[in-house]
């Protein structure tokens, strides 16, 4: 057997599983899909977010890159954004990171890395501008960690100064972003930041919105 065989195998024994715990369970997703939160995570085949959080399919709305970044160029990301946002209308956005990131830790170094190198510049220009406290840090694992909560706590900015999140602000107070990390050790979720509707900007990145 194929390793993608008993991927497929085992879809239909947790299919059958879920029938028989809940003979609805498929029909009520089929029909509602109206979940509180955003999830922009990480990649990371170690980071999911419904496991991690114990919640159920239908519960989160997720999406996922390279070092759960919020890229304003990134029309994925921001594609997911304005439909969590203006369809489903979440009320919560939360950017999780994860200690032990390789993103993090590649953008760490002077290695070319080629295409992903474009990526990893937005976490560049984090360390650059947080240069002074993170060289201050002499343990190189202790660094990246705190390279990977100064991002987190861009990416949440950075959704902040979308028109998005903005128009969302006035009409309707929501949503509330937060900024989490994950630690692989110990399964845990910290909470760094939360940003509730209507925080000020700096005028800025604030949008006139009518």
């Amino acid at each position: 057997m194929t390793p993608y065989e008993k991927l497929l195998i085992e879809n239909k024994i947790w299919a059958k599983a879920r029938v028989e715990e809940d003979r609805d369970f498929f029909h009520r997703l089929l029909k509602l899909q109206t979940p509180e939160f955003l999830w922009i995570g990480c990649s990371d085949s170690r980071v999911p977010a419904n496991e991690i959080t114990n919640t159920a399919p239908g519960e989160i709305f997720v999406h996922r890159n390279i070092a759960n970044l919020v890229v304003h160029t990134d029309l994925n990301l921001l594609s997911v954004l304005q439909y969590a946002v203006e369809v489903l209308k979440v009320k919560h956005i939360i950017v999780c990171g994860h200690y032990g990131c390789g993103g993090v830790r590649a953008a760490m170094t002077q290695n070319d890395l080629g295409l992903i190198n474009k990526w990893l510049r937005n976490i560049k220009d984090t360390y650059y501008y947080n240069k002074k406290e993170l060289e201050a840090i002499a343990d190189i694992d202790q660094r990246a960690d705190r390279l990977t909560e100064l991002s987190v706590m861009d990416q949440v900015m950075n959704l902040a100064q979308t028109s998005i999140v903005q128009r969302a602000w006035k009409e309707e107070s929501r949503p509330t972003l937060h900024g989490w990390v994950y630690r692989l050790t110990d399964g845990v979720l910290h909470d760094l930041v939360k940003m509730m509707p209507n925080t000020p900007l700096d005028p800025v990145y604030q949008y006139d919105i009518k």
